[in-house]
């Protein structure tokens, strides 16, 4: 059985009678982000994360979770990406099945990342972790201060995709996702070209995990920035996952849900094309319409 999904025996309930059967769940399990940096003679170990995410690809997230908050730009800073010594997690393996839990594997629950003795680190940005949560205080006009301090820079926005190929990208997404055909409970993202061709795709229990999966694996090859491609969202666009594809150096993201006020603030500052409540037939252009062919604008006002 894949670490990513789970079997239980359930009940399942048709109208008026039941009977037993076995349902295949998304596995949800903490991974804490450990970074170890320093000079060779006084290294440290600092916990910078910890997050609900699906097992797999934690080498990939840890990587995407460094890459998009702007503390490492270069693979060749990592020294060395692996899952942290056995003694490190603080709750026994044993604590957790006797609370009748699912299994839990608190030995690949730690990724630590150990970068090159050269690499300045501020513990500063770490421990202010700008822009992650909502309960920090911090205003949107900050975040967008915060975030145009750790961009990389842009290159001018040429990308250009059709409304025809838009359309086909969220099946496309969907037919690649094969955790959430045998789940129902996973988010999904894909990088998609401009002729609408599937790039790669990774899926999480959270929406900023699967982002962070994606931008990890291309990051560990050397393939960003993502110029001239565009991240489809398998469901809203907020300002995170906006952050995250800024700094992946995404052209254009693509949501099936809704955008949030400061994503949109996001696409407009750094020149991000925007789209959401992309469905079979219809999308909303929250910026960079000079980027989509195919459809003709009236300039009148539409139906409420």
């Amino acid at each position: 059985m894949s670490r990513s999904v789970s079997e239980i025996s359930i009940e399942k309930v048709r109208g008026h009678s039941s009977y037993t059967a076995t349902d295949t769940l998304a596995v949800e399990e903490p991974l804490e982000i450990q970074l170890g940096y320093g000079p060779s003679t006084a290294r440290k170990i600092k916990s910078i994360s910890v997050t609900m995410r699906t097992p797999g690809y934690d080498f990939e997230l840890a990587a995407g979770f460094l890459m998009t908050e702007g503390v490492i730009r270069d693979a060749a800073e990592i020294q060395q990406l692996g899952y942290a010594p056995e003694g490190t997690q603080e709750i026994a393996e044993e604590q957790v099945n006797d609370a009748n839990l699912l299994p839990y594997q608190p030995r690949r629950n730690i990724v630590r990342v150990e970068l090159e003795s050269d690499v300045a680190v501020s513990l500063a940005h770490l421990e202010r972790n700008f822009y992650t949560t909502s309960s920090c205080g911090i205003c949107g006009k900050a975040s967008l201060l915060a975030l145009q301090s750790v961009c990389p820079p842009r290159a001018r926005n040429e990308f250009s995709i059709s409304a025809p190929v838009l359309y086909e990208l969220p099946l496309r997404l969907r037919e690649s996702q094969a955790l959430f055909s045998s789940t129902g409970g996973l988010h999904g993202v894909g990088l998609f070209n401009e002729a609408g061709q599937l790039i790669t795709m990774h899926e999480d229990v959270g929406r900023h995990n699967a982002v962070d999966k994606l931008m990890g694996a291309e990051f560990l090859i050397e393939r960003v920035p993502l110029r001239n491609t565009l991240l489809l969202l398998s469901g809203r666009a907020s300002f995170e996952l906006l952050q995250k594809a800024l700094m992946g150096g995404v052209s254009m993201v693509a949501a099936v849900g809704a955008p949030s006020s400061l994503a949109v603030h996001v696409a407009k500052r750094f020149d991000i094309a925007l789209v959401g409540f992309l469905r079979d037939d219809h999308f909303n252009v929250y910026h960079g319409a000079e980027h989509i062919s195919g459809f003709h604008s009236s300039n009148e006002e539409g139906p409420l």
